[in-house]
């Protein structure tokens, strides 16, 4: 039988063809294929970046928790005994306070509603002719939520009194969705220290879509109710009772929450001063006014116990005295020296304590 010739290679003085030499030779003869990916120019313009999800932030703002840890537990420790002096204290001395704050707020916002022009608007509704009817409506809605109240965590659109409209188009951004996604970061951000997280709802009010009308009275009286969501006695946390250098958006989670930490610090501790103040005069007029007999005069301590600025037509409706009821222990009170006329003229009085 005649045998076939071998097709192995019997060529000892050549090397051996190795598995990995084989394989590349056959990838070579792919020619069809494309090279490798690094081996092609990048021609495409950029895309957009993925953007990190909204609950990214809470993080930043943990880290800036940590750093200010001993600042934040000396602000929160001021904060509590506010909260337990007023839920010991008349309840005026919570509207009183409000009132202050909300005046500062205004000024801050650019409003610049003084404080004797709130007391007359939320007392009796009345305006004067060079006073801006949105901004007191600003200011009054204010007073209203940090007097009392349902809180922002529930319903942030009733809070805020927005609401979509009925007809909105199906392609038109809802304010209800932009509230929601604000609510779900500060839900998701429950670990973090109810000052800091209301620090950093109020530094993520504008990127949330929330604060297209410009009011930044608006995300001031959110953060504060959300600071004092805890407590008892405070309504809400001040934050622009000592000077509004607390509510500067400038920059980072570290910065922000220093300067916020600072100027509630020195808010709180103007708060407590006042209602040092108001319990004070207190005491000594119920010691001047002793003599004095009726419902009147009690009404009267009452109302200046809780507004910063009287006029008698305020005193009249407030107490529900006649005219001359209460001009007549207004003069008795100038007289005693428990209360003093800031204004200066002889028509639209208003007085206030006598420290």
């Amino acid at each position: 039988m005649k045998m076939q010739a071998s097709t192995l290679n019997d060529d000892y003085d050549n090397p051996l063809i190795t598995i990995e030499e084989d394989e590349e030779a056959r990838e070579e003869d792919l020619w069809f294929l494309p090279g490798p990916l690094e081996e092609e120019p990048d021609d495409l313009p950029p895309g957009p970046r993925a953007e990190p999800p909204d609950t990214a932030v809470i993080e930043d703002w943990a880290k800036a928790e940590g750093v200010h840890a001993a600042r934040l537990a000396r602000v929160a420790g001021r904060l509590g005994a506010l909260d337990d002096r007023l839920l010991r204290g008349p309840e005026g001395w919570r509207q009183r306070l409000a009132l202050i704050e909300a005046a500062d707020l205004s000024w801050f916002a650019g409003d610049r509603v003084s404080s004797d022009r709130l007391a007359l608007w939320i007392s009796m509704r009345l305006s004067g002719a060079q006073d801006d009817p949105n901004a007191l409506a600003r200011v009054g809605w204010a007073v209203r939520r940090l007097t009392g109240g349902p809180g922002p965590k529930a319903d942030l659109a009733g809070f805020l009194d927005r609401r979509d409209p009925k007809n909105i188009k199906n392609s038109a951004e809802r304010f209800e969705d932009r509230a929601g996604g604000w609510l779900d970061v500060m839900t998701a951000a429950t670990d973090l220290h109810l000052i800091t997280r209301a620090c950093m709802g109020f530094h993520l009010w504008s990127l949330a879509g929330l604060g297209q009308h410009g009011d930044q009275i608006e995300a001031a009286v959110t953060a504060s109710r959300i600071a004092a969501s805890d407590g008892n006695g405070a309504v809400f946390a001040p934050l622009a009772m000592g000077g509004a250098g607390g509510l500067r958006v400038s920059g980072l989670p570290t910065e922000r929450l220093a300067l916020w930490l600072d100027g509630m610090n020195s808010a709180i501790l103007t708060a407590m001063r006042t209602l040092d103040d108001i319990e004070a005069w207190t005491g000594r007029a119920e010691n001047v006014m002793a003599q004095l007999s009726g419902r009147t005069p009690v009404a009267l301590r009452r109302v200046f116990a809780e507004w910063p600025l009287v006029s008698a037509p305020m005193a009249e409706a407030t107490t529900g005295a006649s005219r001359a009821a209460v001009q007549r222990n207004l003069s008795w009170m100038e007289a005693r020296g428990l209360i003093h006329e800031v204004t200066g003229q002889g028509r639209f009085r208003m007085w206030r304590i006598d420290n």
